[in-house]
């Protein structure tokens, strides 16, 4: 055998190198598969967060109770849109204390989807709920404009 030839094998990794990506791939794939799972219900909850304060803000504005549900749902829809971070939305409005210097509540319920994730068997979605309040303007006044 040739000095070349024998460098060459003291510098070949042989099949430890192939054995060794073997065995990490799978280890790197549920690890990246892990993370994008737990960056699903971070977006999520943020998501939710985002649309309840929007919803509320958009309730808060109107003058009438029924305009403050219609407002805040349709908001809290427009916003919902992600069904990966934010599935089966749910969007409810308390104007029970809708009265100038009053405020209105909404809630902004939704689960993280495991739709794609089924290699690392996720449970099933962690539902995020979230509750955001707005002050009614209280020198506003209510009910339907002259």
């Amino acid at each position: 055998m040739s000095a070349a030839a024998r460098r060459a094998l003291r510098h070949d990794g042989g099949s430890s190198d192939a054995l060794g990506l073997a065995l990490l791939a799978p280890a790197a794939i549920g690890l990246a598969v892990v993370i994008v799972f737990l960056g699903r219900g971070i977006d999520g909850r943020a998501t939710a967060q985002m649309a309840a304060e929007a919803a509320a803000q958009a309730a808060a504005q109107e003058r009438t109770p029924a305009a403050a549900l219609s407002a805040a749902r349709l908001v809290g829809a427009e916003m919902l849109v992600d069904h990966d971070s934010c599935s089966s939305p749910r969007v409810s409005v308390d104007t029970s204390d809708f009265v100038p210097g009053g405020r209105v509540a909404v809630t902004v319920s939704c689960t993280v989807s495991t739709r794609g994730l089924e290699l690392i068997a996720p449970p099933s979605g962690r539902a995020s709920t979230v509750t955001a309040y707005a002050a009614i303007d209280p020198y506003r006044g209510m009910g339907a404009p002259p």
